[in-house]
């Protein structure tokens, strides 16, 4: 007792280290046993990180967007849906906005710790006194920062050109944020067991970007054959796509339940891969 009454109130990381509060009086640095302040400054550094990048990080990708959507609008024109269900550019706007949030979610977590261990300063990172959940969260959450607002950049200018209903705007920001926490927890298991970005290139092009384009985003999967529509319905990118365009345009090829169970399950499953390789330290200690 006599040692918990002489810790400075205010000393940095006192209950992320014990999991004990320091004094019966708990800030909310012990709240929940938690180092929040700690967080926060991984959050806030991450965001930091990104948004002074933000030509390469928020520009490009809208321009990519743009190209993608521009090529559909002067190939197809407005092309009715072969279901019937409006025009084929109002549904692929959905799926490109998405596409853009997964892109960019998994590339702020994995090249953040990849740039870490190349120039040496990984070690700001494991020295503080961080837990492996709170390490798992704060990256997560800057991923999600990232393609939260790549989203909604790209969603802005599209629909200055693309008007959309907008069906359920919770709906729509209940999968942009599921599939943004997929692909940021993906990048997050990237970059701690990858030491270079020809790793990070690797499971861009051979992983993410087939998964993308292989999920709906151009093309509703009633159209496809029965072999093919069960591939893409095991496949998890589908869901979010699916489900953000449910919330945009009303439209759904799945039961919408079933797609948020799963999301939600896979996340907790990565979510669980991440903080396991923090704790171990995979990749990381060398």
């Amino acid at each position: 007792m006599k040692f918990l009454q002489t810790v400075p109130k205010d000393f940095p990381g006192t209950a992320a280290q014990s999991h004990v509060p320091a004094t019966f009086n708990a800030t909310i640095d012990d709240f929940f046993w938690l180092n929040w302040r700690g967080l926060w400054t991984l959050f806030t550094k991450e965001v930091r990180r990104f948004t002074k990048i933000w030509g390469q990080t928020l520009i490009s990708p809208l321009i990519m967007t743009l190209l993608f959507y521009a090529v559909f609008a002067l190939g197809l024109g407005k092309h009715p849906m072969p279901t019937g269900q409006g025009s084929l550019l109002t549904f692929i706007v959905p799926g490109l906005v998405m596409m853009a949030v997964a892109q960019n979610a998994f590339m702020n977590t994995s090249v953040s710790l990849v740039l870490s261990k190349l120039q040496g300063n990984i070690v700001d990172i494991l020295m503080p006194p961080l837990s492996p959940f709170e390490l798992t969260a704060g990256y997560l959450a800057g991923g999600l920062a990232r393609g939260l607002l790549v989203g909604a950049v790209s969603l802005g200018v599209l629909a200055l050109i693309e008007p959309l209903p907008v069906f359920n705007v919770w709906i729509a920001l209940y999968f942009a944020v599921m599939g943004s926490l997929m692909l940021a927890a993906i990048g997050l298991i990237t970059g701690i067991l990858g030491n270079r970005f020809d790793h990070l290139g690797a499971v861009q092009n051979l992983v993410i970007m087939p998964a993308t384009f292989l999920s709906g985003t151009f093309y509703s999967i009633s159209q496809l054959p029965d072999k093919w529509r069960i591939f893409c319905q095991l496949n998890p990118f589908y869901y979010m796509i699916d489900g953000f365009r449910y919330g945009l345009t009303g439209q759904t090829d799945i039961p919408l339940w079933g797609g948020m169970a799963l999301l939600l399950c896979v996340n907790l499953a990565l979510f669980n891969v991440a903080y396991w390789l923090f704790a171990q330290g995979a990749g990381l200690k060398q």
